[in-house]
């Protein structure tokens, strides 16, 4: 069976929620906005927000993967050093420096849709892992299969999180932290 093509007025409607909630969630924290908040911002009524959306959790997911989207088809086909034609290293690095961006701008999303073990069940979680697994064969690490998911561990939301809001750590030092940790692993 296949899908038939979303209606031109139900696409505007998924644009307006989308684009509304994304504002909300950085200006109030994902904590701190309800799914009434969302309808009234983006100009729908409730039914119409709950029809595509029924909770927070799966608004955020939407928003995050037009994110991780973006970030995948990069490292598929971008630019060395974050795509293809650069050293492993190199590229861990860069995709470091990548998550540090997406985790920055939407920390608040990831932390509404990736805490503990969901984290694990994500297909970005996957799509990463696999990038990752790539690169330690291509430097012909030892055990790749051990090393992968020690080297996403300093991805995950909360830890981000700890690091920049608790620690008091940059941006730029968190990304140089991890570029120094893909040098170290894979050169």
């Amino acid at each position: 069976m296949t899908k038939s093509p979303e209606r031109a007025d139900a696409a505007h409607n998924r644009a307006r929620v989308l684009a509304a909630a994304e504002e909300l969630f950085a200006d109030r924290g994902a904590r701190g906005v309800t799914m009434a908040d969302v309808a009234q911002a983006a100009g729908v009524g409730r039914a119409t927000l709950y029809r595509r959306y029924p909770d927070l959790a799966s608004i955020a997911t939407a928003l995050l993967d037009k994110h991780e989207r973006e970030l995948q088809v990069k490292l598929m086909g971008g630019r060395p050093p974050l795509g293809p034609g650069a050293e492993p290293a190199e590229r861990l690095a860069a995709f470091y420096r990548a998550m540090v961006d997406l985790l920055e701008r939407h920390h608040q999303l990831v932390l509404g849709t990736e805490i503990g073990q969901s984290r694990f069940t994500t297909g970005a979680y996957g799509f990463w892992r696999a990038h990752v697994h790539s690169l330690l064969a291509q430097a012909s690490a030892e055990d790749p299969d051990s090393m992968v998911d020690v080297l996403l561990a300093p991805l995950a939301p909360d830890v981000y999180a700890y690091q920049r809001y608790e620690r008091g750590r940059t941006v730029r030092q968190i990304a140089a932290a991890l570029g120094r940790l893909a040098t170290g692993v894979l050169s």
